[in-house]
């Protein structure tokens, strides 16, 4: 899917107030921007639910349900983590869709992952999607370009979701 980087968060909210769907974030290396700049959107208190902001890798554990010896084999910057994140997002916030991301943002690497590694995760009551990304730039551009990827995967589950199944049935 391509879309316009600016305006993915109107998109992100406007295509879900439109299916009656609400988001939930999940968040460590961009520290609550996904929720954020969802928020700057007009309309967005009727999609965005809430979000965990769990940049302390205990955090994962503690608020969004990350398995403790996951985390403690792999460490926090992993696909799996980012999973469980999402799944911990979802069911904390009561949400229809969750978004969660881990990774990298630099200077230096983390759990022997290089800076710019990211793992974005989507959770549905119909499963989850995972994706890695590896991005390049400043501390800043890796985290606005994980914010983008939020979006872009907010807008991707929804888009393969309606494809499959009518809206109605994932509430």
């Amino acid at each position: 899917m391509t879309v316009d980087p600016g305006n993915l968060p109107t998109r992100v909210i406007h295509a879900y107030m439109q299916r009656g769907l609400t988001v939930a974030t999940c968040e460590s290396l961009t520290a609550g921007l996904v929720a954020g700049t969802l928020a700057t959107v007009p309309g967005a208190s009727k999609v965005l639910r809430g979000g965990l902001v769990t940049y302390a890798t205990e955090l994962k554990t503690a608020l969004a349900g990350v398995d403790a010896e996951l985390l403690k084999k792999f460490g926090a910057v992993d696909a799996e983590v980012a999973r469980q994140m999402a799944r911990g997002a979802r069911r904390a916030c009561t949400a229809d869709v969750a978004v969660a991301c881990t990774g990298v943002a630099g200077p230096d690497p983390q759990d022997g992952k290089p800076v710019g590694t990211v793992f974005v995760a989507v959770a549905t009551r119909d499963g989850e999607d995972v994706r890695e990304h590896a991005f390049e730039g400043d501390r800043a551009s890796i985290r606005r370009q994980t914010v983008d990827a939020c979006c872009e995967a907010l807008l991707r589950i929804i888009s393969c979701r309606l494809s499959s199944n009518p809206v109605e049935d994932h509430q």
